[in-house]
């Protein structure tokens, strides 16, 4: 059978100016997802001065948000698998970009939610789509290490949000427009367009091998001309190509319990980080904080991002990805709740600082994590699912949120996510499969290969 061993002639290259080239587009994708996540958040106390918008209406947009974020990611699955991932890539990226340029323009907290929804939507699908195209293209021994290098690049989108929001927000009444024109600036991957190539899988997968083989010849050469001769690859096996994933696979075993784990996950994640990121201006604001402190205080907390995502590029590929998952969803849980307790503005940022980081550790973490627990025909559908029902779950979580802090006051919303955070941590400790031993393999003699999805 005619096969273009996509997996083993990829697995087998040494890191070259290619690897890094990519690396590079996908950091700036995220950037400015990481960057227009936190759009709302930064401006949603000057626009309860401004609006007079109410603690519910927060709660309303930021919950159809995720609503957005979850047709997103299962839009994205399909695209992926139909237009190839490089070409989703881009359009999702587009569109978040152009979704996030139109809330400038907002007139009221009803537009500004449709336009939100509509970005959410676009931030969702791209992150699904980053993750798959990193997991395809990179040598399976390493590529959880430089999922995890584009997202050290790729959070400081969060800290730059939050501090330009803190020095332009109160400028004026309407300098918050701003932020969201920074959220737009996403669009401007499209000068990468030219340097990033279709994943070869991805052809293979649908039995166009002569396609893959070109792109796999182009890779080559550039990798071959900056490292020398490279090494031969194992030989393939053989595999039928594959059709059109229908979301009735997730019912079989094999894709059904990675689904239902990876969705614990990204439930947990989802609710119990935006739960702390997406509200803690805002409720920081309402515990009597000025709106600039509130905001600029929360910008600080976020510096600790980039550094978490780096401890996950130190640790992913050396250990079993599920161990570090429990580990640090337990530390965030420990450090959120210690979080809630204090209002000295010293702790205050320590502790967010340390959720920050170790938060943004658990999502490279998981980035990488998530694919492996799928072969190549069900990788889209499954990641794009669970992820996207992880966002739909938020659509609950702001309004659990809202109706804690009238009902119970400031703590209570962080015993919840402290609570949320520990769930997910037991869930993986006792179900999650081990990958280490798989990636591994790939670097084995070649007789003892074992393949990696």
């Amino acid at each position: 059978m005619q096969h273009s061993n996509a997996l083993n002639r990829l697995n087998r290259l040494p890191i070259g100016r290619f690897h890094k080239v990519t690396l590079l587009a996908v950091s700036f994708a995220y950037f400015f997802e990481f960057a227009d996540i936190n759009t709302f958040a930064t401006t949603a106390p000057k626009l309860i001065k401004l609006w007079g918008v109410t603690i519910d209406q927060v709660a309303y947009v930021t919950s159809m948000s995720f609503v957005g974020m979850f047709l997103g990611s299962i839009v994205a699955s399909t695209m992926a698998d139909r237009w190839g991932r490089k070409r989703a890539l881009l359009v999702t990226t587009l569109w978040f970009g152009v979704f996030s340029f139109a809330s400038v323009f907002s007139w009221d907290i009803v537009s500004l939610g449709v336009f939100r929804v509509l970005t959410s939507a676009g931030l969702a699908a791209m992150t699904v789509v980053a993750v798959i195209y990193v997991n395809e293209l990179y040598p399976a021994a390493v590529r959880g290490k430089f999922q995890a290098y584009a997202i050290v690049i790729g959070i400081c989108g969060t800290p730059a949000t939050n501090l330009v929001a803190s020095a332009i927000v109160p400028l004026n009444d309407w300098s918050w427009r701003l932020i969201y024109l920074w959220g737009a600036l996403g669009i401007l991957l499209v000068l990468f367009t030219r340097r990033l190539k279709e994943s070869p899988r991805w052809y293979e997968s649908r039995g166009d091998h002569a396609k893959a083989d070109e792109v796999l010849r182009e890779i080559e050469a550039s990798v071959a001309a900056e490292k020398g001769p490279l090494p031969e690859p194992a030989p393939p096996v053989d595999e039928a190509p594959q059709t059109r994933a229908p979301l009735k696979l997730l019912l079989q075993k094999k894709y059904l319990i990675p689904t239902l784990l990876l969705t614990v996950l990204w439930v947990t994640q989802t609710i119990g980080f935006f739960g702390y990121s997406s509200w803690a201006p805002t409720l920081l604001a309402k515990e009597g904080f000025s709106v600039q402190k509130s905001v600029f205080y929360v910008a600080l907390t976020t510096v600790g991002a980039p550094l978490g995502s780096y401890l996950a590029a130190l640790v992913t590929d050396r250990f079993e990805r599920k161990w570090c998952l429990a580990a640090f969803g337990t530390v965030i849980a420990l450090c959120g709740l210690l979080y809630g307790l204090t209002f000295n503005p010293v702790l205050i940022v320590v502790f967010g600082f340390l959720v920050n980081m170790f938060e943004r550790g658990y999502t490279a973490l998981a980035y990488a994590y998530s694919p492996e627990l799928f072969d190549t025909r069900g990788r889209s559908l499954g990641t794009g699912v669970s992820y996207g029902l992880g966002r739909l779950s938020n659509a609950a979580g702001p309004l659990i949120v809202a109706s804690l802090y009238q009902g119970h006051g400031y703590r209570s919303v962080f015993y919840f996510i402290a609570a949320t955070w520990l769930f997910g941590a037991v869930a993986l400790a006792v179900f999650g499969p081990l990958t280490r031993q798989a990636r591994g393999a790939t670097q084995k003699p070649r007789q003892e290969v074992v393949q990696v999805p």
